[in-house]
């Protein structure tokens, strides 16, 4: 269910959904959403300073706590 939000949310904001891809790795009690785009696309998943990636981190935090979960997203050049 989250690695269907994160992949959601970033084919929405991208030029080339096509090539967005998430995996879920599991790190101790954390789980980790490996986030990869296409080269052209890293801008706009990151945004202006970081604020559209701290964004997605947040919404990914706030899901994951209302599962009982603990989460981290990583953008993957």
């Amino acid at each position: 269910m989250l690695k269907d939000l994160v992949e959601f949310l970033s084919k929405s904001l991208v030029d080339q959904p096509e090539k967005v891809s998430v995996s879920e790795v599991s790190k101790n009690s954390v789980t980790v959403f490996e986030l990869r785009v296409a080269k052209e696309d890293i801008g706009k998943v990151i945004g202006k300073k970081g604020r559209t990636a701290q964004s997605l981190r947040t919404l990914l935090a706030a899901a994951g706590t209302k599962l009982g979960k603990r989460t981290s997203l990583e953008i993957i050049e």
